[in-house]
């Protein structure tokens, strides 16, 4: 296991590093897609990160994801897996009834208990959920103020999300949020009315509760969130990651970004209806990442070739609007992205975005440690990519399914 502040040498062996933004790349960036209940893979991710010295100087997130996002930007690097732990377990905790007794190390319990068993502990949970709701996140309404009683969108959804404003606000400090010198933050969110999708920046604007709320409020479980008179929805309604916004920010710079995704395009056929559901809602929230980047590899290729071609334009013609447009277009970025996707567990059903049990907790975290450890096991993939080739992702996962079909 790798200690703190530690990254993996071309050897296999650890050697230790000065935490911050990897010195290559003029941005670090942490991408992070919604998800639910999912989204405690995202924090093992951090705390991989951490323990590596890899600090991001730029987050981005999409509703379980900005939540995830507001707590790393709202603390100092040392105290930020801490205070991620500190959210994850208060959102976990049942507001109701006692949970379950909780063994010692969760981690060990889930690997002993069979599929099955685990298959009805989670159904549990999740039932739970839906009629509880979460610590510090959401609490049912009353059957009388849906329907027709609801007194407009604020208040028209199954549950009510006015208790994460001030779980935010334990766990986050606002203050720190809107220093973009030192992290820059996005958020994604739907305006309901225009139905337009947009970013909320810490670069463009201050930053509040209500922003990281309105990224997930996922409807009709969530209300929409009002902000500076606007009501908006999740942004995963639209797109279920930032990506994208990342790369197009201007100027265009070369560009390290861990991308955590939490659904998985690719799948095993379904075999009955229950995994027809699953299967479904893995396709929908994905978000097509595998397209968006195979689009803007080819995009940063054209980008380059223009840059290269434009040096080849006699010094006379460069006073001229459409030389000064080409500049706009061209790009000589770099652009690596390391990404990282949640794979599902045998005994994972449609609950799995709000099966927010401990035990799962500590299961998800775990996994999303173990895959950022592992993918820093190759240290050649951080390498900056060659100018000929400006555009690269290396994903753990399809890297091990490659090297088994090689093998076999």
């Amino acid at each position: 296991m790798a200690g703190a502040n530690e990254v993996p040498s071309a050897s296999g062996s650890w050697r230790a590093a000065k935490p911050g933004a990897h010195p290559d790349y003029a941005v670090t960036a942490l991408v992070l897609q919604g998800g639910g209940a999912l989204g405690s893979y995202q924090a093992g991710v951090v705390e991989g990160l951490h323990e590596a010295g890899l600090l991001p100087n730029w987050v981005a997130g999409i509703s379980i994801g900005a939540l995830n996002a507001a707590v790393i930007a709202g603390n100092p690097p040392q105290e930020r897996v801490a205070q991620l732990r500190g959210f994850w377990e208060h959102i976990c905790r049942q507001p109701w009834w006692p949970s379950a007794p909780q063994p010692v190390d969760g981690r060990q319990l889930a690997g002993a208990l069979p599929d099955a068993w685990r298959t009805v502990v989670d159904s549990l949970e999740a039932a739970r959920a839906l009629f509880e709701g979460q610590n510090g996140f959401f609490v049912p309404r009353p059957w009388y103020a849906l329907g027709p009683a609801s007194a407009g969108p604020h208040t028209a959804s199954f549950y009510d999300t006015r208790p994460l404003r001030d779980t935010l606000e334990r766990f986050a400090d606002f203050e720190r949020i809107n220093r973009p010198q030192e992290l820059r933050v996005s958020v994604g969110a739907v305006n309901v009315r225009s139905g337009n999708f947009l970013y909320f920046d810490n670069t463009e604007r201050t930053l509040r509760p209500e922003h990281f709320m309105a990224s997930g409020a996922l409807p009709p479980g969530f209300p929409a969130v009002e902000v500076d008179g606007e009501f908006y929805w999740d942004g995963g309604l639209v797109s279920n990651t930032p990506l994208q916004h990342v790369l197009d920010a201007e100027p265009r710079q070369d560009a390290l970004i861990f991308q955590v995704d939490l659904w998985s395009a690719a799948g095993r056929l379904p075999r009955d209806l229950f995994e027809v559901a699953v299967r479904q809602k893995d396709i929908q929230y994905s978000s097509r990442t595998r397209l968006v980047t195979d689009t803007l590899r080819t995009e940063q290729r054209y980008r380059r070739l223009l840059h290269e071609a434009m040096d080849l334009v006699p010094e006379a013609q460069r006073d001229s609007d459409w030389f000064r447009h080409a500049q706009t277009l061209a790009c000589n970025a770099r652009r690596n992205i390391i990404h990282l996707i949640y794979r599902d567990k045998p005994y994972e059903s449609y609950a799995k975005d709000y099966q927010f049990g401990r035990l799962t907790l500590d299961e998800h975290w775990a996994t999303g440690l173990a895959d950022l450890r592992a993918t820093l096991a190759h240290p050649q993939w951080l390498a900056k990519p060659p100018a000929e080739q400006p555009f690269v992702t290396h994903d753990l996962h399809r890297a091990q399914a490659t090297a088994a079909t090689g093998s076999a």
